[in-house]
């Protein structure tokens, strides 16, 4: 795999995984950007799978969510090898679900900032003390 490259194989597409992640998860704010994440087993030989989220809520047109979601896609790519290691131990593999809960649609840099910063976060107070992953209730 590329080093930039965002595979099918890194988003997060089960269901029981994004509840199990919502439930039991950790959560890491830097307005307008909120990560939630768990050390889990997922079904796919990748470190980490990622799922984007801008509520229907707060954006009604899906060309302004489609949008969002695309500018938190690329910062994610860019900057995700920064902080997840490549070489990774399946049993650490995490899901992590940015949701973006701004009002406005904020531009790129913005929102690529705030990404690092809890991607920054993630990797300091969380992934150097956690423990081994769960998997979802079947």
């Amino acid at each position: 795999m590329s080093e930039f490259s965002f595979h099918s194989s890194e988003r997060l597409k089960h269901r029981k995984l994004i509840e199990h992640a919502f439930a039991q998860g950790k959560t890491i704010k830097a307005y307008p950007i909120i990560m939630v994440f768990h050390l889990s087993a997922l079904p796919e030989d990748v470190p980490v799978q990622v799922l984007f989220s801008v509520p229907k809520k707060r954006f009604k047109r899906a060309v302004d969510r489609n949008l969002l979601k695309r500018r938190m896609r690329e910062a994610w790519r860019l900057n995700r090898h920064n902080f997840i290691d490549v070489d990774f131990d399946l049993s650490q593999q995490l899901a992590i679900l940015l949701i973006y809960t701004g009002k406005e649609i904020e531009p790129y840099t913005r929102i690529e900032e705030k990404i690092i910063l809890v991607l920054r976060r993630l990797k300091e107070e969380h992934l150097t003390s956690e423990s081994s992953p769960t998997s979802p209730e079947e």
